[in-house]
């Protein structure tokens, strides 16, 4: 019995190890964010008629890629060109109290989330989005590429969560060379609150083997993670 509960305890105890390792992780990652100076930011849009009233309207377009060699890493994709990467930058700056409207290229396939709550459309206006022109509420947890999953790392801030699963393109399109030259482009749109510094991250294990395939891409900042910035318009 008493090895049985000192078993336990191990057990317990390197949970909490792990645990502790993986949210060190992303402090580190959210930390080295704050260093990169790259920013791209929404571009106005005129106003949006919301169930809020009118509001200022944004609009901020992004891509997911198969690898670095889009551009945004330098060149020949810098120090891990096989990496896949959101771009053309990772940090995000968009007007409070403001209409966003969020349209996402991607370039890329997948396979099957880890968890299916990031499969449906999450935090959107009407809680929608459309995919290649199609209004849809979810993507097939088997089918998904990425996600572009923003939320709040403050209490201080208004809320602010949206998570938004992105179409895989087939693998019969992905070419052996270069991207697709049918990606899937999904829209959406979110309503902004107070100002806050909020990060984002893609919920769709598409790193290496370790973590959960959460490692490599998934943990570094300017690839599968950012900042999404709400400041005063």
């Amino acid at each position: 019995m008493n090895n049985l509960l000192a078993n336990k305890l191990v057990a317990t105890l390197g949970t909490v190890v792990i645990g502790a390792a993986v949210i060190a992780g992303i402090g580190t990652c959210v930390a080295s964010a704050k260093n990169d100076s790259r920013v791209l930011a929404a571009t106005a849009a005129g106003t949006m008629e919301t169930a809020q009233g009118t509001l200022p309207h944004y609009t901020l377009d992004i891509s997911a890629y198969p690898d670095s060699m889009f551009g945004g890493h330098g060149k020949d994709g810098g120090a891990h060109p096989d990496w896949v990467s959101y771009g053309p930058v990772t940090n995000f700056q968009v007007p409070a109290h403001s209409a966003i409207t969020i349209t996402v290229t991607n370039y890329d396939s997948g396979e099957t989330l880890n968890n299916d709550f990031f499969g449906k459309v999450r935090g959107t206006i009407d809680g929608s989005a459309t995919l290649n022109g199609k209004r849809i509420t979810s993507v097939s947890p088997d089918q998904v590429g990425h996600t572009f999953t923003v939320h709040g790392i403050s209490g201080q801030q208004s809320e602010l969560f949206f998570s938004v699963p992105m179409q895989a393109v087939a693998e019969e399109d992905i070419p052996e060379e270069g991207y697709t030259k049918t990606p899937n482009v999904t829209v959406f749109t979110v309503i902004t609150g107070n100002e806050g510094e909020y990060v984002w991250n893609c919920e769709y294990p598409c790193g290496d083997g370790t973590i959960a395939k959460f490692g490599n891409a998934m943990s570094s900042m300017g690839y599968m993670s950012g900042y999404f910035n709400v400041v005063r318009a």
